[in-house]
């Protein structure tokens, strides 16, 4: 019981110390022994990586999840060690209203096979998202926040020790210039010798953990390598799923293809569109080049043509084509204006004349 009594008596006592050493240095009466130059500067960098830390964090919980709502509702899931319930991401909402759009209307249309393609196509982007959202939170976000939350709040807690055993070194410090009596003198010195060891020894422990900032450096890099792998896989698939997509479409009726306002020939027979290379200029079918589709599309025979652009199969009656190849081409009675029919050696398909160049 005395022990416990004179425990909290010297505690009071320091506390007392520090806060009186810590009024008079912030009065500019007393003096502050200032760290070394090295040890401010890695809490500097320290504190810097710490700022940038959250602030790269926040918005990438941003980036993965938008709505605030949503993410307040998984930050307290989190917090309560439980599995916060699925939801259909906005693709996937969308995708799904497409499908059912595309059923309604009637699969068995144009139309309405298109919306249910499209849908399909969009809960696909849907799932890839999630991948990347899963993907992202446990190798970046993660590693982060455990840093935030973990590493960092130790070097806090070291940093405050230090504080405290650096204003008891000055407090000792001070206790000795006011010593008059030689015994009092002693006692001093004793003491500013006790708590200077006690200040290096932290300082050393906490310069440590500081160098330590350089590890986790290394880490967060390794951790954003990951994070620019899984936007690189994530947008891959997505253009992917949309090449697919604009193939499967082009397959379609040109009245539901294209709105060009342009008259379609009556009947209803299924027409492929052709589909243009996103880089790749219109070409003209004006002049020249239009009077000699026309003309070979009028009349029979075959002609050369060189091929303006790599041209993929969207069925089995097409033809593929590769740039600059050299084929022969003629017109078929009943077949759309906008194809002909190409031949290369035993290969025969229909072919878009928007990728030709008659050739004299």
């Amino acid at each position: 019981m005395d022990f416990n009594v004179k425990r909290l008596a010297a505690d009071a006592g320091t506390l007392f110390s520090r806060a009186v050493q810590f009024t008079e240095e912030k009065f500019g009466q007393a003096e502050k022994t200032e760290l070394d130059a090295h040890l401010e500067n890695l809490l500097t960098r320290a504190e810097c990586t710490k700022q940038w830390t959250e602030k790269i964090l926040k918005q990438t919980e941003v980036l993965l999840q938008p709505n605030p709502n949503v993410r307040i509702e998984e930050f307290f899931y989190e917090k309560l060690d439980k599995k916060a319930p699925t939801r259909m991401n906005n693709h996937e909402l969308l995708g799904q209203s497409m499908i059912d759009s595309g059923n309604d209307s009637g699969p068995g249309t144009a139309y309405g096979n298109a919306l249910i393609k499209c849908g399909e196509t969009e809960k696909q982007i849907g799932g890839a998202e999630r991948e990347f959202i899963q993907s992202s939170a446990i190798n970046f976000l993660t590693p982060f926040r455990n840093f935030l939350e973990g590493d960092f709040k130790t070097i806090l807690k070291e940093r405050k020790l230090l504080q405290n055993k650096r204003l008891d070194l000055d407090a000792a410090k001070t206790k000795l210039k006011k010593a008059k009596m030689a015994d009092a003198r002693a006692l001093a010195e004793q003491d500013l010798k006790m708590t200077q060891s006690e200040f290096d020894r932290q300082a050393e422990i906490t310069r440590l953990l500081l160098e330590g900032i350089s590890s986790t450096h290394a880490h967060h890099l390794r951790c954003l390598n990951d994070f620019v792998e899984a936007q690189m896989t994530y947008y891959a698939q997505c253009y992917q799923y949309m090449v697919d997509l604009q193939k499967q479409l082009g397959n379609f009726p040109s009245a539901f293809s294209s709105n060009n306002n342009q008259s379609t020939a009556s009947g209803g027979a299924s027409v492929s569109v052709p589909i243009l290379p996103l880089s790749a200029p219109l070409p003209s079918t004006t002049g020249n080049a239009s009077s000699g589709f026309t003309e070979l599309q009028n009349f029979s025979g075959s002609r050369k043509a060189r091929v303006l652009y790599d041209y993929d199969a969207a069925g089995s009656n097409e033809l593929s084509l590769l740039a600059d190849e050299v084929i022969m081409v003629s017109s078929v009675p009943g077949m759309d204006s906008d194809w002909l029919m190409g031949e290369r050696g035993t290969q025969k398909g229909k072919v878009p004349i928007t990728y030709l160049e008659l050739l004299n």
